[in-house]
């Protein structure tokens, strides 16, 4: 299965820091937070990879990354976001990457204490649908800022809400998602949200609306370094603590 690591973005959320560079080339401990990604990735089986970010800076990762040979990966393409047109928009530009195999796509600055290989392994057994990493939490201040979906009683997703003021349950979506090939003709569906983006919302709660939406409740920690100052200074002080990425 191939992957899409999506790394644009103005990093507004830490500005100053990303004055003069993207907050994926920030660093996490001893490394870039877009290294921790690719390595997310390779250690969930992943080795075919396509990286989209902002035109200005895209250099920058061809010179960090190179081909991707010495981080683990077969292949390494990148591709350009001109403008910020939201997550959704991004991953419309990997549909000739993905060739129409199953994707999984994970936001760069998404940083996990444990694999997410469980939810690759049983996306590749059946690839149909959308099979979402969530993430457990009891922070209801935390989850109102985030994507925070509704479970029925039978532990199946009724909706996904975007910076509910109530959150409907204790978990959050992360930002790593796993699509079958029709995900690019929902994408061409989408209309712009109040704040002129497509979002990547609106694709989970199709999948969502057509009962073939499903999840797995990631172990241990997980944290969005892109999310604020604070977020990321705790990401990498967690990191240097306990590494990231570890298997069982």
């Amino acid at each position: 299965m191939r992957g899409v690591l999506l790394a644009g973005g103005t990093g507004s959320r830490l500005r100053r820091l990303t004055k003069i560079t993207n907050k994926h080339l920030l660093p996490i401990y001893d490394r870039s937070m877009v290294e921790w990604a690719v390595e997310a990735l390779v250690t969930a089986g992943v080795t075919d990879l396509l990286l989209v970010t902002g035109g200005s800076r895209i250099g920058d990762f061809m010179q960090l990354l190179g081909d991707g040979h010495e981080l683990g990966l077969h292949t390494l393409n990148y591709a350009v976001q001109e403008q910020a047109g939201g997550i959704a928009e991004a991953l419309g530009l990997a549909e000739s990457f993905a060739e129409g195999e199953p994707i999984v796509v994970m936001l760069a600055d998404n940083v996990f204490e444990w694999s997410f290989a469980p939810t690759i392994a049983a996306f590749k057994a059946d690839p149909t649908g959308c099979r979402l990493v969530l993430s457990a939490s009891d922070d209801q201040d935390h989850l109102r800022h985030l994507g925070v979906p509704e479970i029925d009683d039978a532990g199946a997703i009724r909706s996904i809400v975007e910076k509910p003021q109530d959150p409907p349950s204790n978990f959050a979506v992360t930002g790593v998602y796993c699509y079958e090939p029709s995900v690019f003709d929902i994408i061409k569906t989408l209309v712009p949200s109040g704040r002129g983006e497509l979002e990547i919302t609106d694709v989970n709660n199709h999948y969502v609306d057509a009962g073939r939406a499903r999840y797995d409740v990631q172990p241990g920690f997980w944290g969005d370094a892109g999310e604020s100052i604070a977020a990321y200074q705790s990401v990498g002080e967690f990191v240097s603590r306990n590494g990231a990425n570890k298997t069982r």
